[in-house]
């Protein structure tokens, strides 16, 4: 499957459980038709990583993800000898050794006749994929997940431009093997260190904020149908003016959708401040930050002007419950 439009592609990632601004669909199209990679920045938990799962829902392809961290090498990321499974090998067929080096006239001469045989132990039976091999050598179209790679160190970023640029690896006892189907690559940055320029320009840029009011409501109603459209709505606004606090992290969709599920367990139908204030934990990952919005929000005027924005008849409907 390919997307053919995009508006195809927001239609079938929405299939998927991912409702995307028109901005992202934009890229996502765009990749697939330059089969280039794409870099997508912003906060944490903003649906940057979920984005590729989706793209690989939609087009009914593998995912496979390789997780960056400070140290990772292209050993750990591209394939690793099987040594333990060499050495059984060379332990069973020892005495087939031994008739190849059998009437050799000198060490030299046995070490030779050992070594015409060295392809039998350096073959792909020995090799151990990972995740950039693995998608390399995949005899199906694949979506290849790159996860905070600002994680990573600059020599391999360095390395990924290789990769990325030619699709292509070389493992020096089997060659050079090349992509027969060309993974969609998506790379994916929390903006802890800035990327280089040249892996940038390999890559289509794309910047995942905080979504508009309309687009994080119609998410929450998506992924919790059950929640009532009042209570949504408060959620939402309360959430976008913590966000406007100066907090050492602020609130992303995710916490929206954890706040929204916790505010369900409770059975809470209205959304006051003391209920803000019992579950700010949910939304926020700092201590000082919950101390900052309870002591700076001025919650209750903040859920007064809501309350008195609502449409008449949600404020009814709240009333009568």
């Amino acid at each position: 499957m390919k997307f053919k439009s995009v508006e195809h592609v927001r239609t079938e990632l929405k299939k998927a459980d991912y409702i995307c601004s028109k901005t992202i669909a934009t890229v996502v199209f765009l990749a697939q038709a330059t089969q280039k990679p794409v870099l997508v920045e912003g906060p944490a938990g903003v649906g940057k990583t979920e984005l590729s799962k989706a793209v690989a829902r939609s087009l009914e392809r593998e995912l496979i993800r390789l997780q960056c961290y400070e140290g990772l090498d292209e050993t750990k990321a591209l394939y690793e000898w099987e040594y333990a499974k060499q050495l059984l090998y060379t332990q069973m067929v020892k005495e087939k050794i031994d008739d190849v080096i059998k009437g050799a006239n000198s060490l030299s001469d046995a070490v030779d006749r050992i070594a015409s045989q060295e392809d039998a132990f350096f073959s792909e039976r020995f090799i151990q994929p990972r995740p950039l091999l693995q998608a390399i050598s995949a005899t199906r179209p694949v979506v290849l997940l790159i996860d905070e790679v600002d994680k990573s160190d600059p020599e391999f970023e360095a390395f990924l431009m290789e990769v990325l640029s030619d699709f292509q690896i070389s493992i020096p006892e089997l060659g050079t093997l090349k992509a027969s189907n060309i993974p969609f690559v998506f790379l994916t940055s929390n903006d802890s260190r800035d990327m280089s320029d040249a892996l940038k320009r390999r890559c289509i840029h794309l910047y995942i904020d905080y979504p508009e009011r309309e687009l994080e409501l119609e998410i929450v109603k998506l992924k919790i149908p059950q929640i009532d459209d009042h209570l949504a709505r408060c959620l939402v606004d309360t959430i976008r003016n913590i966000r406007d606090l100066n907090l050492k992290k602020k609130p992303c969709i995710s916490e929206t959708l954890d706040w929204a599920q916790s505010l369900l367990a409770l059975q809470v139908e209205d959304l006051s401040p003391e209920i803000v204030a019992e579950t700010l934990n949910v939304i926020c990952k700092h201590r000082a930050d919950a101390d900052q919005v309870a002591e700076k929000m001025e919650l209750r005027r903040v859920y007064t002007r809501l309350r008195v924005s609502a449409p008449m008849g949600d404020r009814e409907s709240s009333a009568g419950r």
